[in-house]
């Protein structure tokens, strides 16, 4: 693709990096072909390819507007073209970026405006979402069930075993924004399974959000500075010998993994992140390599299917480990058609575009429900509190149910 990219951006390090990207591309169109809104609307410019001409168009100067704006948040950053893409377009990041240009030149609703300050406000920090939460839980049972289904029942906690020993092998494991108080039976399970592993599991109070909330929703500063706490908490601790930081959400795993590339022109910090990026791990990537047959599961003949999330498959690049592993553990799995489409989550998606994440969530469903599971196993909170709110079936992160089964 030939660039000539406008005099304001076009020698920085972000315009050298799209020029980069954008020079990738070859147009092929291969990536429409597995992008959930190019297959829901059929509309060239709701694919990567059109994104990336109004990106393209954009960052040479043509004006933007609203429409312009509307195709981009029309994205979910699912990433499945990258996958699909004979080229290696890094289109993520050239997402950020043209999200980022726009977003300054192009001036929202102040509904939009308000919405989106009060998710920012909320969501990446734990104590004001467990309020919010709370709250919503305590009068849940009078809502309507439009509402209802939208406000988690309180969940009874996971016993947690007595005979937790030191270990000479230290992890940490990331607490989560919403997870924490959403799911908090997640970590537990993951905890147990780590523990009888042989593997100490370290919470660190000092970590906040993991930034992907603010960065996608074009808050970058913020995202900078919840980054650069995590960056400091965590890289002591791994100078001091934890082997790893585990996360058991996809979705922040995939961004702690991508902190390498938000600080690579911060000389305070590169190394820094590299070392915390290189160092991250999802929860399936560890227990796979820690001997996991040496788990003693109860048996369970339970007909289950597997949700991978984008973050996991796409960002990650870790398609098919949950699966081999939960295989490994004695699980059968129905297969899920066209797996590789996302469930319309997506972080605030499901609260930004509503209605295109409902009619993605009943097509995800309906894949899932295909193999008549009697429950649906997934690896990310944001996907589990999407389907489960529509789901004739129980929702579980696959580290839930692996615990349950453990045998004493």
């Amino acid at each position: 693709m030939q660039t000539n990219l406008s005099d304001s951006i076009a020698d920085t390090a972000v315009g050298k990096e799209a020029d980069r990207i954008l020079r990738s591309c070859v147009h092929c169109g291969f990536c429409n072909a597995t992008c959930p809104t190019y297959r829901l609307f059929g509309d060239e410019l709701d694919g990567p390819r059109g994104r990336i001409y109004l990106m393209k168009s954009a960052l040479e100067g043509e004006a933007v507007t609203d429409k312009t704006q509307q195709h981009l948040d029309r994205c979910l950053t699912c990433r499945a073209c990258e996958t699909t893409c004979p080229s290696g377009v890094e289109y993520g990041k050239l997402l950020d970026i043209g999200r980022n240009y726009i977003e300054p030149r192009v001036k929202r609703s102040l509904t939009e405006r308000a919405l989106r300050k009060l998710l920012l406000f909320v969501l990446p920090y734990r104590a004001r979402f467990q309020l919010l939460l709370s709250l919503g839980q305590s009068v849940r049972a009078v809502l309507p069930s439009t509402l209802k289904q939208l406000i988690p029942e309180k969940t009874k906690p996971i016993a947690l075993s007595d005979n937790t020993r030191q270990h000479e092998r230290q992890v940490i494991l990331l607490g989560g924004c919403v997870q924490a108080a959403l799911a908090p039976n997640i970590n537990r399970a993951a905890r147990q399974i780590l523990e009888r592993l042989q593997v100490s599991v370290l919470s660190v109070k000092q970590e906040q959000c993991c930034g992907a909330l603010n960065q996608h929703l074009q808050d970058s500063e913020q995202a900078r500075e919840l980054m650069r706490n995590n960056i400091d908490t965590y890289w002591r601790l791994l100078e001091n010998g934890v082997e790893a930081i585990v996360s058991t959400a996809s979705g922040c795993g995939v961004q702690v993994k991508e902190y390498a590339h938000y600080f690579k022109h911060e000389p305070d910090y590169a190394d820094k992140a590299k070392l915390i990026s290189s160092h991250t791990k999802d929860l399936a990537e560890i227990v796979s390599e820690l001997s996991p047959e040496s788990l003693k599961l109860k048996d369970d003949d339970a007909a289950l299917a597997f949700q991978s999330p984008c973050t996991l498959q796409h960002g990650q690049k870790l398609n098919g480990l949950v699966e081999s592993l939960l295989e490994r553990f004695g699980c059968s799995l129905s297969k899920v058609e066209n797996s590789f489409l996302c469930c319309g989550s997506a972080g605030t998606y499901s609260i930004l575009q509503s209605e295109i994440s409902a009619q993605l969530r009943q097509q995800k469903l309906a894949t899932l429900l295909a193999g008549k599971p009697e429950m649906i196993l997934t690896a990310n909170i944001g996907c589990l509190s999407h389907l489960a709110a529509a789901s004739p079936v129980p929702i579980k992160h696959w580290a839930e149910y692996v615990a349950e089964r453990l045998i004493d």
